[in-house]
């Protein structure tokens, strides 16, 4: 078994798998998906933000995380087909995608299929 990795957010550690995934979905925070882009080389902009709390309230409500087309339906409808595509948004997410990075920054466990 791997052991766990952590990221620091505000001065504690907070224990997630060797990808970033948080390993209990009650530690989540803003400012755990802060640390864990700038770990991540990601500036957040308020487009990621809408993303990180669309990816959270989809879980919510459905128990499972959004398809990527339920997310490029989604954003292409509030910022139209160039700025909500699925080019557009995994130029947002570069590592892996809304469905990787973005579950990872939401604070999302790991999707099956996943390695």
């Amino acid at each position: 078994m791997v052991p766990p990795r952590f990221v620091q957010v505000g001065g504690h550690a907070v224990a997630t798998d060797s990808e970033g995934y948080l390993l209990d979905r009650a530690q989540w925070s803003e400012a755990f998906a802060q640390a864990l882009a700038s770990e991540e080389g990601l500036g957040l902009t308020p487009a990621h933000w809408e993303v990180i709390r669309f990816l959270r309230a989809y879980y919510d409500e459905h128990g499972v995380q959004p398809q990527v087309r339920v997310m490029i339906r989604q954003f292409t409808e509030i910022w139209g087909p160039g700025r909500g595509s699925n080019h557009a948004l995994h130029a947002l997410f570069p590592a892996g995608g809304p469905q990787k990075q973005g579950n990872r920054l939401a604070g999302l466990l790991r999707t099956k299929g996943e390695h």
